[in-house]
């Protein structure tokens, strides 16, 4: 336990050391509805709106919301989810919704679901797809999503987490078994896809690594805002970052553009409409290469990743 406290120590040394946001950040809302206290994912759905969602302990409900932070929609789609964690965009006014939160590595199977969001109060009742990974369970926090439709679980592993392809086809009887696609950084708390398609980030608490796809090379990193506890990424139409937080009126922060396009060298090209509709996600037989490096956050970003890990196993993280 000293060693593990030493360690926590250690990597929050570290972290106080580097700028705890970039001056380009942009604060563009803080939620205003106290009942989004755990937000655990966040998908920008084009036209001002964010889809949201609380992780375990709450009913299975997502949160849509506007560009003032004021929620304008509540869908309820699930009386009593294990742990949900991960939102991805679905096309048009759906999104998926992962119940993928398995904090001991203990659950035989995942699931996920795409329902109908947006303004307005509304109760579904989703296909709820169940998921087996091929090397036994996982935790995750990180539900994406292509803009062809293909879906991805990306796991929250300290060691180094994993992202696996959901089946193109899916079967509402199950289980459907993912493929490993390729290495992602440690403790992954959230990630997406840029609207191109030719790249996607992952975020832990305190960095985000940016990945060329589908070769899964590391592009870079970036340092994210300093929050509570930040759990959710996304990016918008127009290819900017958004972040958000656990909290009651957590903030809506977009990194600073210039720090994202560092990383990437050059702006990628946002498309006009966000993820085409499409009933079934794709993935199994075109999964992203296995080469590039081991996914992991290069330089002092890597030595604090690894110095926390060991912290907030200790901690409560949903």
């Amino acid at each position: 336990m000293k060693a593990v406290v030493a360690a926590g120590a250690l990597g929050l040394v570290l972290i106080t050391s580097v700028p705890a946001s970039a001056a380009g950040d942009d604060v563009l809302f803080a939620f205003t509805d106290p009942t989004i206290s755990e937000a655990s994912a966040l998908t920008p759905l084009g036209k001002g709106l964010y889809a949201t969602t609380n992780d375990s302990g709450d009913s299975g409900r997502v949160f849509t919301v506007d560009s003032s932070g004021d929620t304008v929609g509540v869908t309820h789609w699930a009386a009593d989810p294990v742990d949900v964690e991960g939102l991805a965009p679905a096309g048009g006014n759906h999104v998926w919704v992962g119940d993928i939160g398995d904090n001991n590595s203990v659950w035989d199977s995942i699931r996920i679901a795409k329902v109908r969001v947006g303004r307005g109060e509304r109760t579904v009742s989703p296909t709820v797809y169940e998921l087996v990974y091929p090397d036994g369970p996982h935790n995750a926090e990180s539900l994406l999503a292509h803009p062809d439709g293909r879906v991805f679980v990306a796991t929250k592993d300290w060691g180094g987490g994993r992202l696996y392809a959901v089946p193109r086809r899916l079967d509402p009887n199950g289980p459907n078994r993912l493929k490993e696609v390729a290495p992602v950084i440690p403790m992954a708390t959230d990630g997406a896809f840029f609207p191109d398609g030719k790249n996607l980030v992952v975020r832990g608490y305190y960095s985000a690594t940016i990945y060329d796809w589908p070769s899964m090379d590391r592009v870079g990193s970036f340092r994210t805002p300093d929050q509570e506890q930040g759990e959710a990424i996304g990016v918008t139409p127009k290819s900017e970052v958004v972040v958000t937080s656990e909290g009651i009126r957590a903030e809506v922060i977009r990194v600073d553009p210039e720090l994202v396009g560092e990383v990437l060298g050059d702006e990628p090209s946002p498309t006009a409409d966000p993820t085409p509709d499409a009933d079934e996600p794709a993935a199994e037989d075109e999964g992203g290469d296995k080469g590039g490096d081991d996914g992991g956050s290069a330089g002092p970003i890597a030595l604090v990743a690894l110095a926390v890990a060991a912290y907030f196993i200790f901690r409560k993280r949903n």
